[in-house]
């Protein structure tokens, strides 16, 4: 009898408990069976969530003969196994790693340095384990030490032995990540911003890669030391093109739509005719710059794409030539796999569904020659990804000048669009079947489902983590730091089963260790900082753990509580990024006004009566303006009715001052709440019910705010004084 989920669960899937067999089968893969809800309660995982998550992960567990043989595969795979996929280990730590060989073998093992030409060998220990048959021969482990002494690296361990060689990765990582030098010293505040959504004169409708230098430019002025920018991954290389920022094809690339047509080098060869064609483009786009409507990067990308081809089409000296193939040299193989699915996509559509059986994988897509007359086309898209390497540069060259801080900090999202380049090129790296949420907590109760397939933690491994490493190393190139979404997510995941509601998922946990160390290495190579976002339901002890390898935490004021009151900002983490609001809140002028209430009521996203969430939601804004008014920061408190208190740039700029008490070395500060915008980026729970990550830039007003007015935008050159005051006091 098949327990794999269809559709919707049974009653009897919801209700019936996996046995003591397949449990511990689960167990052993990291798969929850029960696990704690944001109420503290215990909550037992449905045999059809169990059921769906082992078979998303390639085992049968169909019947319970299918659980018995998937469990024998499971403890056998590692002895089948010479040496493990990879060896992850902490800086200044020893380990251990077993080898596995026909019984009685002698076996040697040694190590390659990265970089250096020269070997050591590795010193056996005493550690006897009974052989195990496996496959018919009697296999035995030997154990290796590995020193403690080994430089941070990429480096490879050889075992050899008379059934040959074999390798592995031997990774060294940062026992704790360094931070960079200025934040050593002091403390850092900076801008936080949904880049599409500030837009210049110079734009085509959509913040580009030169805003993005610009605005660096601008906020260091007033003395910030970086800028967050939503992540700037890839979208759909044809329209129409996913909103979010956090649902993109693929995490490693990024998205061209972020492309300064006119700071392409070759544009200023362009002949006469194609310089007009591309100006016509820009003139077409550039109203769209002060229209305060959503944000319409389809009509965007159409007009910026056929510029670009015309740029590509007009040829490169052979200086650049050989730059570009450096580029893709160094990028590949992954950047090629992007650039064919772009190519495919382009040709056959955005499903792959829809696609022929000949190019449904890479693999048959090589063998059929479905991609033998795209060559031109592939070239196009490696050539726009080494376009938004070279901007990318240029944003951070600007950023870091003025030597305040570490500069452009990008954005990872927690995973990828189900039908995208990374399901086409990373095949079982992403498991299917399922889908990444969240489970219920005080702000979203009836859970989150967004729709990402998650990273699949045994195939991951059985690739070395090198589809992570790659990813993180590609953002990193141009970046002086990096925040990690939902960071919870590299030490476990909420594993929805397709079909069913979001409360009916499970935790599945990763390698951490490795996960975090491969993180903290490739950051400490770039000179970066890494912020975690551990809000939500987060295990206290993660947030220890993630302090003890250097990287840091969030901390949002409306949600730092001790019980019923609130935190002291002066209690807060050092090792943190803490801020006033989130992009997943209205800006603090509009939270003040309670229209996160507002909207929700609006778009049934309550499971509590409206009257009910807004008197709690009052009675914690004022437990916090409370504590507000007794720091000093405000004479008396705004009225709930409007009438009269102090006006609404007096309460975001003291909410910002005390926020400032705390000792966390970044301060974040919200474009939004810089110009007084009161409109909310993105509303969790919601997919076409509300127009997410489609607003621009904006004031109080409604009227569209331009980059090149924010160096004298009263609202933000006042709220920026009052921040780098409070944070950098005479």
């Amino acid at each position: 009898m098949s327990h794999a989920w269809s559709g919707s669960p049974s009653a009897a899937d919801v209700s019936e408990r996996p046995s003591a067999q397949l449990s511990a089968l689960a167990e052993s893969l990291g798969v929850a069976t029960s696990f704690t809800d944001w109420q503290g309660r215990t909550t037992e995982a449905s045999l059809g969530t169990v059921t769906a998550v082992l078979t998303a992960m390639g085992l049968d567990v169909s019947d319970p003969a299918a659980v018995a043989a998937s469990a024998e595969e499971v403890r056998l795979r590692p002895w089948r196994r010479t040496l493990p996929p990879i060896v992850v280990v902490r800086e200044g730590q020893l380990a251990l790693v077993p080898v596995h060989v026909p019984h009685g073998d002698p076996v040697e093992l040694v190590v390659e340095i990265e970089d250096d030409e020269g070997w050591a060998p590795l010193r056996q220990v005493e550690r006897w384990v009974d052989p195990v048959h496996v496959d018919g021969r009697l296999t035995g482990r030997a154990t290796f030490e590995v020193p403690d002494d080994l430089p941070l690296g990429w480096h490879v361990l050889r075992a050899h032995s008379p059934a040959g060689e074999v390798t592995c990765p031997l990774v060294v990582t940062p026992d704790v990540l360094e931070l960079p030098d200025l934040l050593q010293t002091r403390r850092v505040w900076g801008v936080q911003a949904q880049l599409y959504s500030v837009r210049s004169r110079a734009s085509w409708g959509v913040g580009d890669l030169a805003d993005l230098a610009d605005l660096a430019a601008t906020a260091a002025g007033q003395g910030a030391g970086w800028v967050l920018v939503n992540p700037l991954a890839a979208a759909q290389p044809v329209p129409p093109m996913e909103s979010s920022p956090y649902l993109p094809t693929t995490r490693r690339f990024v998205n061209p739509l972020y492309l300064r047509v006119e700071d392409v080098r070759e544009y200023g060869y362009l002949r006469p005719e194609d310089r007009r064609a591309v100006e016509a483009l820009a003139r077409e786009l550039r109203p769209l710059n002060a229209d305060p409507g959503e944000i319409d990067r389809d009509r965007v990308w159409t007009a910026k794409r056929e510029a670009l081809q015309i740029l590509f089409d007009h040829g490169r000296s052979p200086a650049r030539e050989a730059a570009f193939r450096r580029y893709c040299t160094s990028e590949d193989p992954g950047l090629t796999g992007f650039a064919q699915w772009c190519a495919l996509a382009e040709t056959h559509g955005l499903s792959t569904a829809d696609w022929p059986a000949t190019a449904r994988t890479p693999e048959a897509a090589a063998a059929s020659g479905a991609l033998d007359d795209l060559a031109d086309r592939v070239d196009f898209y490696r050539w726009l990804q080494w376009q938004c390497d070279e901007q990318l540069r240029d944003a951070q060259d600007s950023a870091t000048a003025p030597g305040t801080g570490p500069g452009i900090v990008h954005d990872l999202a927690v995973g990828v669009h189900p039908d995208g380049a990374d399901v086409w090129t990373l095949g079982p790296a992403l498991a299917r079947g399922v889908t990444v949420g969240a489970p219920p907590d005080p702000f979203n109760q009836q859970g989150q489902d967004w729709s990402q397939p998650p990273w699949r933690p045994d195939a991951l491994a059985e690739q070395a983590y090198t589809p992570f490493r790659d990813m993180v190393r590609t953002i990193l190139r141009h970046a002086g730091g990096l925040r990690v979404d939902h960071v919870i997510g590299l030490f476990r995941l909420w594993w929805i089963p397709e079909g069913a509601p979001p409360t009916e998922g499970t935790y599945v946990r990763y390698d951490h260790d490795a996960l975090i160390g491969i993180l903290a290495l490739e950051a400490q190579r770039a000179g970066a900082v890494v912020v975690g976002e551990d809000l939500g339901t987060v295990e206290p002890w993660v947030r220890d753990y993630l302090a003890e390898r250097g990287v840091l935490g969030t901390s949002v004021l409306w949600f730092e509580f001790d019980g019923d009151e609130p935190r002291d900002p002066r209690r807060y983490r050092e090792l943190a990024l803490s801020t006033v609001t989130v992009h997943d809140l209205p800006p603090t002028a509009g939270y003040l006004a309670q229209e996160h209430v507002a909207l929700r009521e609006r778009l049934g996203l309550l499971t509590r009566p409206v009257e009910e969430e807004r008197s709690r939601d009052r009675a914690e804004q004022e437990r916090i303006l409370e504590r507000v008014r007794r720091s000093g920061f405000l004479d008396t408190l705004p009225d709930p009715d409007g009438q009269g208190g102090p006006d609404e740039q007096s309460v975001v700029e003291a909410l910002h001052r005390y926020l400032a008490t705390s000792p966390s070395l970044m301060l974040g500060v919200s474009l939004v709440d810089m110009v007084g915008d009161h409109r909310t980026q993105n509303q969790p729970g919601t997919a076409l019910e509300y127009p997410n990550w489609r607003m621009p830039l904006c004031g109080p007003d409604g009227a569209v705010v331009l980059l090149d007015d924010l160096g004298t935008d009263a609202r933000a050159r006042s709220l920026a004084k009052a921040v780098d005051e409070a944070v950098r006091p005479a």
